[in-house]
């Protein structure tokens, strides 16, 4: 027997607490109940129920009608209160009586509504919208339209670039070329740049003195010259260049800006933001018996770096084989043709023509042997005839220039930016010609802007050319408004960001536990000075290396040495260009853990 404890309350509206047995609680139920009340009908005219809580609604809610498979209400049987409540709310608000059965024309109503709640983009509920529109879901109930894309304005661009030709008319007639010096870690980069400004009167002798005699203490005597390029106190005393170091070179043919990159693989993405910046490479090899090898094995920095120049836009490679006057060389001709000989075909693997684009040249950095003056007869006769007997410096004096385009729209890309009396940015003018007074955009923002001094070498000017890397003192921009990686364009022919690109990529070397690259296949994208996370969309076709004819469509991967059309997204906006009109826009790089794993360039974005 179950006992219950009940707090009832009785019909005079008093509370009484009962212990009752199962039994008593059946019959005293029972005998609560009113067995001789009339059954219960819905009110056809009574009005539709409406919380006080909610605001009224002036729209009644439409009616639907019960398929024909629905069994028709019964009036004999007992509605439940869930049954009751509904049949209700639909007849009171339709005034439809509950035994008439749907008409056609209710039927034909009902679509037509169907079809005009489609016409009026009525939202539709949460789990029935797919991934992308809610994504693409304004946070305003208004969706605004979006700006139509500014088309180039020839004439507005042929206009700047008179102005510009005016401006920067009887400067300096001289051209300017950006080296960056790459290579493996401890081939003598630094200690080269160094060799170079020495010689070329940069550096006074008793700064040369100063570093002497640090290097002793430190017991490094060879880094002394490496010391006028280390931008820190932490890199004199690792003897590793971190950052980029700068300088400005001039001989009378010719004015230089001087990169020195570092070779440690740690700091890769350090190089690619000089490399990016130059026009010639000097490739820099150690000749000494192992170093050669342990950085050119593929643990080495000598192969990532040369394809990685190739990449970023330099034409042309000076290979210097450096240490030739080293014990275990010699300025022996076996040992640089040696050299010569395993480094031609994995250049040619790089995109390089060697014969044209590519020069070997042997020096000694630390004694400044064939840098600024060629080689004294006697110390390699076989070096002598090379090419023709010119320098280091001498050949760099002659050597070609391409790929400079003054006549085109403005493209300047950002390396740095810092405040000081407005925004200052340190940019590489790519094409057109940049000049004092001048109204630019800032893109991806879009963002209008003056130019109101314009500095070289420290020293004003008043426009600059293609090539010349230079500071610009910018009015109407906020320093936050501006970063690494943002471009500097014509108002009359503006970057826009693009967040997804077809590209066609050579797949270099993919990691040892990702050996594929597929769809969802995450990396790091560098362009020019960008850098951004990306995820590859979609393998489009896989393409023949001999033929350049596409092999097979659609394919599930693509593998080391492949090269491939694929679809890229960008996690947010960077300006690029499509390489056909624009290359220094249009190249890539995706790296992954600190390794390069793809090299290409686009073919479209949006």
């Amino acid at each position: 027997m179950i006992a219950l404890h009940l707090v009832v309350t009785d019909l005079n509206g008093g509370d009484r607490i009962a212990r009752i047995e199962k039994n008593d609680l059946f019959l005293w139920m029972s005998d609560q109940l009113n067995s001789t009340a009339k059954e219960w009908k819905p009110s056809v005219a009574a009005a539709s129920w409406q919380p006080s809580w909610l605001p009224p609604s002036d729209q009644p809610t439409p009616f639907t009608p019960p398929s024909k498979q629905e069994p028709p209400i019964d009036d004999e049987a007992q509605p439940s209160d869930e049954g009751v409540s509904q049949v209700t709310t639909q007849m009171s608000e339709t005034n439809i009586p509950p035994d008439a059965p749907p008409s056609q024309n209710d039927e034909e109503d009902q679509v037509q509504q169907e079809k005009e709640a489609v016409q009026n983009d009525e939202e539709e509920p949460i789990h029935q919208k797919s991934a992308e529109h809610l994504v693409e879901e304004p946070k305003s109930p208004v969706k605004p339209e979006a700006e139509p894309l500014m088309e180039v304005d020839e004439a507005g661009v042929a206009k700047e670039n008179e102005e510009g030709a005016a401006a920067v008319k009887g400067w300096d007639d001289r051209d300017h070329l950006n080296i960056v010096f790459i290579g493996h870690v401890d081939a003598g980069k630094s200690t080269l740049c160094g060799s170079i400004m020495y010689l070329l009167g940069s550096v006074d002798k008793r700064t040369i003195e100063k570093f002497e005699v640090e290097a002793k203490e430190r017991n490094r005597e060879s880094w002394f010259l490496a010391y006028i390029m280390d931008t820190n106190e932490e890199e004199r005393a690792k003897g590793k260049t971190v950052e980029v170091g700068r300088a400005y070179l001039q001989t009378p043919a010719r004015r230089f800006t001087v990169l020195d990159a570092p070779g440690h693989k740690n700091y890769v993405p350090a190089m690619i933001a000089g490399a990016s910046q130059a026009d010639v490479g000097i490739l820099v090899i150690s000749a000494r018996k192992g170093e050669f090898e342990a950085g050119f094995d593929r643990q080495g920095q000598t192969r990532e770096h040369a394809m990685l120049a190739k990449t970023l836009g330099v034409q042309r490679l000076v290979v210097v084989i450096n240490k030739m006057d080293e014990v275990t060389v010699q300025w022996s001709e076996e040992r640089f043709n040696s050299i010569v000989k395993r480094l031609t075909p994995y250049l040619k693997n790089c995109g390089y023509r060697v014969k044209r684009d590519v020069t070997f040249i042997p020096i000694s950095a630390l004694s400044g042997i064939n840098i600024k003056d060629p080689l004294t007869p006697g110390i390699a006769p076989w070096a002598e005839k090379l090419n023709n007997g010119k320098s280091l410096l001498q050949y760099l004096e002659t050597m070609p220039i391409s790929g400079r385009n003054a006549d085109g729209a403005l493209r300047m890309t950002l390396i740095d930016r810092y405040a000081d009396r407005g925004t200052v940015v340190l940019a590489k003018v790519e094409s057109g010609i940049l000049y004092k007074g001048q109204t630019v955009v800032v893109c991806p923002n879009q963002q209008k802007c003056k130019v109101d001094n314009i500095y070289i070498n420290e020293e004003e000017v008043q426009g600059a050319k293609p090539g010349e890397n230079i500071l610009v003192r910018l009015n109407g921009l906020q320093e936050s408004e501006v970063s690494k990686g943002h471009v500097v364009a014509s108002r009359f022919a503006p970057v826009y960001g693009c967040t997804e690109i077809i590209g066609e990529l050579f797949v270099t070397e993919l990691l040892e536990h990702r050996p594929l690259l597929s769809a969802g296949y995450t990396a790091i994208f560098h362009a020019h000075t960008a850098d951004e996370e990306c995820t590859v969309t979609e393998i489009v076709a896989l393409i023949d290396m001999k033929t350049g004819k596409i092999a097979k469509r659609n394919p599930a991967f693509a593998k080391d040495n492949q090269k491939a059309i694929v679809k890229i997204k960008l996690e947010r906006s960077i300006c690029l260009e499509e390489y056909s009109k624009m290359m220094q826009l249009g190249r890539f790089t995706l790296r992954d853990e600190g390794k390069t794993v793809a090299i290409g360039i686009i073919k479209k974005c949006r």
